[in-house]
């Protein structure tokens, strides 16, 4: 029971359902999992070990705070791992996942402005990444991304309102088509620059709110 209430806590972080600024209690996970407090205590102390949620104020848990400097080694450190994951996807991607990515690209294009469309789009987006991730077969570097991922989704909540979702879109197209077409060097181009157009809209969100 632990490590399941553990992996959706974790979903929770990873799919963006917790945004910065948004503060929880473990009776409320509790309460949203159907299970006692015991379990959920033990998973918030996997989460916080892992960087991805802090005490904000007495019993409230919340996103940690996203700086600066946080933002940029985790973009440096995820623009090397995710582009290695994706050239080692290449030739071994499934033409099933392949057509899921379609599918889910259509998702994330219906996608209306509204909190619960983000969170589809959000969703989406995060299957459509681990999908090429887990085609590269090394669990452990599914690991890495994943504990990177933690520290960084729940911030994917600005991406929205500065239009970068639609600019998202464009780079994923890419990255299924280098992917039909064994085309390693075009895939991680167009990974590379998924991650780097959203790092530098969060970069301009932190500036502007520095207390995120």
């Amino acid at each position: 029971m632990q490590d399941d209430v553990y992996r959706q806590a974790r979903d929770l972080i990873l799919n963006g359902d917790l945004s910065p600024g948004q503060s929880i209690t473990i009776q409320w996970l509790a309460d949203a999992f159907g299970v006692s407090a015991m379990p959920v205590r033990e998973a918030i102390l996997r989460l916080t070990a892992e960087k991805a949620l802090t005490v904000v104020a007495g019993r409230s848990l919340g996103i940690p705070p996203l700086t600066l400097e946080k933002l940029n080694d985790l973009t440096r450190t995820r623009l090397e791992i995710e582009a290695l994951a994706v050239s080692w996807a290449i030739g071994k991607i499934s033409p099933t996942a392949l057509e899921r990515l379609d599918e889910l690209i259509i998702e994330m294009d219906n996608v209306a402005s509204d909190r619960e469309a983000r969170k589809i789009y959000l969703r989406a987006n995060r299957e459509f990444h681990f999908a090429i991730y887990r085609a590269s077969g090394s669990d452990t570097l599914i690991a890495i991304i994943e504990s990177l991922w933690l520290q960084v989704s729940p911030y994917f909540n600005y991406l929205h309102e500065r239009g970068n979702f639609a600019i998202s879109n464009t780079h994923h197209r890419a990255m299924v088509e280098a992917l039909r077409a064994g085309d390693s060097t075009s895939a991680v181009a167009a990974v590379r620059a998924d991650l780097a157009d959203a790092a530098n809209v969060l970069h301009s969100v932190l500036l502007e709110a520095p207390a995120h």
